[in-house]
């Protein structure tokens, strides 16, 4: 069953994410604001692949200055999906 996360990043340039998941697989994810051509790249790496895997390669990504990015966030949003359906 696909399930849609919305999520509203902290920190950074995007201010929304729309992530659809299926049995732990991303199966697409909308980023609205933001570098668009960056985000797209992202979108189109993590299709079909593992939300653990997605998370073990974006969580801790700096843009700039700041402390997190948009791929950051992303992994953050995972892990609190990951924790809200954990039993």
């Amino acid at each position: 069953m696909t399930e849609v996360i919305q999520y509203q990043p902290q920190g950074v340039c995007c201010k929304l994410m729309q992530i659809k998941v299926n049995n732990g697989i991303v199966e697409d994810v909308e980023f609205f604001g933001g570098c668009n051509g960056n985000l797209q790249g992202i979108t189109n790496l993590v299709k079909g692949m593992a939300i653990d895997e997605v998370i073990k390669k974006l969580e801790g990504i700096q843009c700039g200055g700041k402390p997190t990015s948009c791929p950051d966030q992303f992994a953050k949003c995972l892990l609190k999906y990951k924790q809200s359906v954990s039993v």
